[in-house]
């Protein structure tokens, strides 16, 4: 199976569900109470759900840009190739280690962003050969992982949703603290506060 044949919703299921992963689930974000309750905005501002996916769309194909804590900068994003309103594209990149963040490694990302549905998958790789050539391998340290962004929620409402999935063997206590502790945060996710100030042009305070 290729980048370009890869059924990402299919393999993010099946490791979803498969015994010895380390796994997350998120709670929803509803991105308007939030920015109501925990920060003042410069001019007002209100999410709409197309407003939202968009922030997606950019945070995948511009991973050190709207992620700089998690991505370092040099991502490269390869060419995208689309079916109708599906997108497909591969990103190479180097990212901190989730439960080591003083460490980096090389992540491999086949990404798939669909438009309708508003469903961006990430599935991830041990090795990639690019279509100028250069063959990409995993850095050690960091388990291959699959993750779904997705908009929910009302076109006024919208919700901000988050799942991965870690191939770890057998859960990893280390791994899901980290995610037990991203779900507590009460602010808003790095890349959404970076789409407001830099697309979007609005001054955040947190509360």
């Amino acid at each position: 199976m290729t980048a370009t044949t890869l059924d990402h919703e299919a393999v993010f299921e099946q490791a979803w569900s498969a015994p010895g992963t380390t796994t997350a689930d998120l709670p929803p974000v509803r991105v308007n109470e939030v920015l109501r309750e925990r920060y003042r905005v410069t001019p007002p501002f209100e999410y709409t759900g197309a407003l939202l996916w968009d922030m997606e769309v950019r945070k995948a194909k511009a991973p050190s840009t709207f992620i700089p804590g998690v991505v370092l900068p040099g991502a490269e994003k390869f060419p995208s190739s689309w079916r109708g309103r599906t997108e497909q594209f591969t990103r190479v990149s180097e990212q901190r280690l989730w439960a080591d963040p003083l460490r980096t490694a090389r992540i491999i990302e086949h990404v798939r962003l669909d438009h309708d549905s508003r469903r961006a998958f990430f599935v991830g790789a041990e090795r990639f050969e690019a279509p100028d050539g250069r063959v990409f391998t995993a850095g050690d340290g960091q388990p291959v992982f699959h993750v779904e962004h997705s908009v929910g929620g009302a076109e006024a409402d919208p919700l901000n949703l988050w799942r991965i999935v870690v191939l770890t063997g057998e859960r990893d206590p280390a791994l899901a603290a980290v995610f037990d502790e991203m779900a507590g945060d009460r602010y808003l996710r790095e890349f959404v506060e970076v789409h407001l100030r830099e697309v979007l042009g609005r001054d955040l305070a947190r509360r």
